[in-house]
């Protein structure tokens, strides 16, 4: 079934799809993979996450990380989570900032060590320091579906932030389902809910394939006005402090299934994901390059 319109895609392999896996890649690698995806069509990169090595060592020397990558290929962003990591981004040149906050406190305090309206006020003060610095920023509501440890989350939280966080200024709104535990119609009366609040700004939406049900959510998202979609290649990923969470939507799976409108090619998408996975020692894999796999 074809999907109207298209969103745009942000590739966050180098990122999300780094973070939760055992075996972190030097930084040549996360280099190589930047540089793969954008041949591969991809436009708007999560490169970097500013964080406490000691925490997600997968994501150390992020400056050098962004020092190697060449200006203007695509647009870089860099994902904080305090303002002393936005400090650090904005000495890059990362051409966006991104910042997460929670939409349940227990989810917050393993996460972040804070709760979700403290982690929307740092948000907003995030967002307030990019703008004066001359950087858009923008801002994603993880767990928005559901929480590990407190399970559904009401639809009235989520907007509440969505509205605080559209009235700070970030550029988009974007909403996770952190630990892949939405369903389509919960994503698209979701999207569309928040959309319709915070109309006209764009809605993200960033999804995990815990349950199979990645491609199916992406869609339904779109349906419901996500203008913007998260994607990594391979599906590899996942959340570090969300217990049972698996990787992100595959790019090539939601590639293939949006029929080429996303102007990505498929064969280098794949070929990058055999690549990743076995740099990584992975196992798991997205459809698509299964398919391809069993077809030679």
């Amino acid at each position: 079934m074809k999907v109207s319109p298209v969103p745009a895609l942000v590739e966050v392999s180098p990122r999300d799809g780094l973070q939760n896996e055992p075996r972190a890649l030097p930084i040549e690698a996360r280099v190589e993979l930047i540089e793969r995806a954008i041949s591969a069509g991809a436009s708007r990169l999560e490169v970097a996450s500013f964080v406490r090595p000691d925490r997600v060592p997968q994501m150390a020397g992020a400056e050098e990380v962004v020092a190697r990558l060449r200006r203007g290929a695509a647009r870089y962003i860099g994902l904080v989570l305090n303002k002393r990591g936005a400090l650090r981004a904005l000495d890059t040149h990362v051409d966006e900032i991104g910042f997460v906050c929670v939409a349940s406190d227990s989810f917050g305090m393993r996460n972040q060590g804070q709760t979700g309206e403290r982690s929307l006020e740092i948000a907003c003060d995030v967002i307030a320091l990019t703008k004066n610095a001359g950087r858009p920023a923008q801002a994603m509501i993880a767990v928005a579906w559901g929480c590990p440890f407190e399970g559904p989350v009401a639809r009235s939280r989520v907007l509440a932030m969505a509205r605080r966080l559209a009235e700070a200024g970030s550029h988009e709104i974007g909403l996770a389902d952190t630990i892949g535990i939405a369903r389509p119609a919960e994503v698209e009366n979701l999207t569309r809910a928040v959309a319709q609040a915070v109309s006209p700004l764009p809605v993200r939406v960033h999804l995990h394939d815990t349950r199979g049900m990645g491609v199916a959510n992406a869609l339904a998202a779109i349906r419901g006005g996500a203008k913007v979609i998260d994607a990594a290649i391979g599906g590899t990923g996942g959340c570090p402090f969300a217990p049972g969470a698996a990787g992100n939507l595959a790019t090539e799976d939601i590639a293939y299934a949006l029929d080429s409108a996303l102007d990505l090619d498929l064969d280098k998408l794949v070929g990058t994901a055999r690549w990743l996975n076995a740099r990584l020692g992975r196992q798991r894999t997205s459809a698509l390059a299964r398919v391809h796999r069993a077809a030679e």
